[in-house]
C-alpha cells in the first residue's frame, strides 16, 4: 500500500551504515531515518535481490503452508466438512481485513520497512506453531483409520492451532500491504531509470509470484499429502526463515520512506466535520466563491485536482469556512471541522464506488469454492495419474491458475485489438463490462459445479466403495476450474485496474484494500451460507446437503444456490453500471489521430 504522495522526501529507519541512503532533510534518532543529510540516492536493483528474494519466499512459505489447509483440517484434525469449510472461511476472512491496520499502521506511524520486519517475525512464528502441531502428538488427535469413527481435536489442540493461525494473520497484515510498495520506493520515480526499474520491478514481483503458485501447488503439497506433514510444512516454515534473514541482510542499500500519514485517518475528518456542520446551510452556487476551503496542493504533487461536485452534497459542509478555522498562513487549525474540497472530492470517489464493490463479494464467493468444496470432491474421486502417482486435491487449482495464464496474452494481444477497431475504446471494452463478464463466467462454474458433482455422487453410491470414492476420474473437475479461470481473468483482474483508475492517485492504498475486503466478504458469505444450509436442509426426512460424509448430501445444491445469488447479482450490477460515471476514459479516435494519441472522455457511462 503507498503512502500518500502530497510529500515526496524519503528517509532511513534503520542506524545509518557508511553506503547507506540518506533523504534530503535531517531526521531526530529513532525516527524513519537517520540524523544525517545527503542526495537521495535510491536503492534501485541493488536491493532488489534482498526485496524480490524476501518476497518469493515468504509467499512461497505461506501458500506452500496454506494450499492443502482444508485437507490438514480434514484428514489430521477430523473436522467435519462443514466445520472446517466455517474455520477456513472465518480465518480467510480475518486475514483479509487485517491489511486494513497493517496499512494504516504504516503509513501513520512506523513505516514500510518496520511493518514488513515486525510482521515476518510474527509470520516466522506462526509457521513454527503450526509445523508443532503434526510434529508432536499431544498437538493433534491420533490418526484413525478407514471406517473407524475419529476422535476430534480437544479445546486445547484447537487453540493451539487458532494461535499459529493469528501469529499468521498478523504477518500477513503487515506484508501484504507493504511489499509492493516498498519495493517501489527503492527507484526514484522523477527519473527515466527509476520509472523504467519500477515497471521491471512489477514484471519480475508477478513472475516469482506465478512460479511461487506452482512450486506451493504442486511440490509441496504433493510432499504434504504423500510424504509428511511435518517435512511439509517444515519446508515453509525454513523458507520463512531464509525470508526473514534475506530481508534484514539488506537493510545497508534499502530506502526508507518516513511515514507522512494514513488517508483513512483523512476520511474520518470528513465525516467528523460533516457531522460537526450538518446544520450548516449550503450556499447557492452563485454565492459559493471563497465560502469553500480549497488550498492548493503541495508543489510537485502528482495528484490531480478535484473539482467540487454536487454528488452527496452534504459532505460539501465539511468545507465551509467558519471564523477562526484558518490560520495566518492558510493553512486549517482543526482539520476534525474544515477538510479540504480535495478530501471531499476523495471521499465521494470511495462512495461512488462502493455499490460496484459490493458486487464483488457473490461473485469471490463463486471462485472461494476451489478452495474448500471443490478440494473435497477431488477427495472423493480417482486422482492416480499412471499406477504410482495420485494427484494431490490441493493441487488441482492450478488449472484456474493455467487458464488464467494462457488467457491473458490472448486476450491482450489479439482480442483487444479486434474489439478496440469496433468499440474505440482504449482497452477494447469497458472495466465494468469486463467486471460484469468475470460475473457470468462464474455463474457457469457453479452451474458446471453442480452438474459435475451429481454425476461424481451418483458413481460413488453405484459403485460403493468401502472408502467412498467415486471410480471416475479427478479430471472431471477441469471444467468447472477452467470457467473459474475465466472469472479471475475477467473480474479479478478488471477489478484491481477500475479501483487504481477511479480512484485518485494517493488512494492507491483505499483501491488495494477494497480488493482485499471483497474477498474478506465472500469469506463470510460462505461461513453463512454453508450454517444456514447445514442448519436447515437436514429436516423432515431429508438429507442435510453439506452432511459430513459428502457422498450422503446435495453439494451440487450448494453450487446450484450460489449460482441464483449469482444471476441476482449480475442483475444488479448491471443497474449500477449503466448508471456509474467514469472519472475518465481513453478512447481511440482512428480517423483523427493514430493509436498513440488518444483522448479523454470524461464521465462516461457503462
Amino acid at each position: 500500500m503507498e503512502d500518500k504522495k502530497n510529500n515526496t522526501s524519503l528517509s532511513l529507519s534503520f542506524p545509518s551504515p557508511e553506503n547507506a541512503v540518506y533523504d534530503e532533510e535531517k531526521q531526530s534518532p529513532g525516527s524513519d531515518s537517520p540524523a544525517k543529510t545527503g542526495r537521495r540516492k535510491p536503492g534501485g536493483w541493488r536491493a532488489m535481490p534482498y526485496v524480490l528474494g524476501n518476497e518469493t519466499f515468504e509467499r512461497l512459505a505461506g501458500m506452500g503452508l496454506l494450499a492443502n489447509f482444508m485437507q490438514f483440517l480434514l484428514t489430521v484434525f477430523h473436522l467435519d466438512l462443514v466445520s472446517a469449510t466455517n474455520f477456513l472461511n472465518i480465518w480467510s476472512g480475518v486475514t483479509s481485513f487485517i491489511p486494513l491496520l497493517g496499512a494504516f499502521i504504516s503509513d501513520a506511524y512506523i513505516g514500510r520497512f518496520w511493518t514488513i520486519a515486525i510482521a515476518s517475525i510474527f509470520e516466522m512464528m506462526g509457521m513454527f506453531t503450526l509445523t508443532l502441531i503434526p510434529w508432536l502428538p499431544q498437538l493433534h488427535p491420533p490418526p484413525c483409520k478407514v471406517g473407524q469413527q475419529c476422535k476430534t481435536a480437544n479445546k486445547s489442540q484447537m487453540g493451539f492451532l487458532a494461535m499459529g493461525l493469528g501469529f499468521l494473520t498478523i504477518g500477513s497484515g503487515g506484508i501484504r500491504p507493504c511489499s509492493i510498495p516498498f519495493g517501489v520506493d527503492q527507484f526514484d520515480s522523477t527519473t527515466d531509470e527509476g520509472r523504467k526499474g519500477i515497471a521491471s520491478f512489477f514484471n519480475w514481483y508477478y513472475a516469482s509470484f506465478t512460479v511461487v503458485l506452482i512450486i506451493a501447488l504442486t511440490l509441496v503439497v504433493y510432499i504434504q499429502d504423500s510424504v509428511s506433514w511435518v517435512i511439509g510444512f517444515g519446508i515453509p516454515t525454513i523458507l520463512m526463515f531464509v525470508s526473514l534473514i534475506l530481508f534484514f541482510v539488506g537493510t545497508k542499500v534499502y530506502v526508507y520512506v518516513k511515514p507522512e500519514g494514513s488517508i483513512f485517518t483523512s476520511i474520518v475528518q470528513v465525516f467528523v466535520a460533516t457531522h460537526k456542520k450538518r446544520k450548516l446551510k449550503l450556499p447557492d452556487e452563485r454565492e459559493s466563491n471563497g465560502v469553500f476551503y480549497d488550498p492548493p496542493l503541495p508543489e510537485g504533487s502528482i495528484v490531480k485536482k478535484l473539482p467540487l461536485t454536487n454528488k452527496y452534497r452534504s459532505l460539501n459542509k465539511a468545507a465551509i469556512v467558519m471564523e477562526d478555522e484558518i490560520n495566518t498562513d492558510g493553512t486549517c487549525s482543526n482539520k476534525w471541522r474544515l477538510c479540504s474540497i480535495q478530501q471531499i472530492e476523495e471521499v465521494k470517489c470511495l462512495l461512488k464506488i462502493i455499490p460496484v464493490w459490493s458486487t464483488g463479494i457473490i461473485c469471490f464467493t463463486a471462485m472461494a469454492q476451489q478452495g474448500t468444496f471443490t478440494m473435497s470432491q477431488a477427495l472423493k474421486m480417482n486422482r492416480h495419474l499412471g499406477p504410482k502417482f495420485q494427484i494431490p486435491a490441493g493441487s488441482l487449482s492450478i488449472i484456474s491458475m493455467i487458464t488464467v495464464g494462457m488467457w491473458i496474452p490472448i486476450y491482450d494481444r489479439l482480442i483487444v485489438p479486434s474489439l478496440r477497431k469496433v468499440t474505440r475504446i482504449e482497452g477494447g471494452i469497458t472495466l465494468l463490462q469486463r467486471i460484469g463478464i468475470g460475473m457470468v463466467f462464474s455463474i457457469l462454474s457453479m452451474v458446471v459445479a453442480g452438474l459435475i458433482e451429481k454425476v461424481r455422487r451418483n458413481s460413488a453410491i453405484m459403485h460403493n466403495s468401502p472408502d467412498g470414492i467415486a471410480p471416475i476420474t479427478v479430471m472431471w473437475l477441469a471444467p468447472q476450474l477452467i470457467f473459474m479461470g475465466f472469472a479471475e481473468a475477467f473480474n479479478i483482474i478488471g477489478q484491481i485496474e477500475f479501483y487504481n483508475k477511479e480512484f485518485p492517485e494517493n488512494m492507491s492504498s483505499v483501491a488495494n484494500s477494497l480488493f482485499s475486503c471483497t474477498m474478506a466478504g465472500a469469506s463470510y458469505l460462505s461461513t453463512l451460507l454453508v450454517n444456514v444450509l447445514h442448519e436447515t436442509t437436514g429436516r423432515h426426512g431429508h438429507p442435510d446437503w453439506l452432511t459430513k460424509d459428502i457422498n450422503q448430501g446435495r453439494v451440487e445444491n450448494y453450487y446450484y444456490l450460489i449460482a441464483v445469488l449469482g444471476v441476482l447479482n449480475l442483475l444488479y450490477f448491471i443497474y449500477i453500471a449503466r448508471r456509474y460515471q467514469y472519472k475518465t476514459r481513453l478512447v481511440v479516435d482512428d480517423e483523427v489521430k493514430p493509436y498513440s494519441e488518444v483522448h479523454e472522455l470524461h464521465d462516461m457511462k457503462y
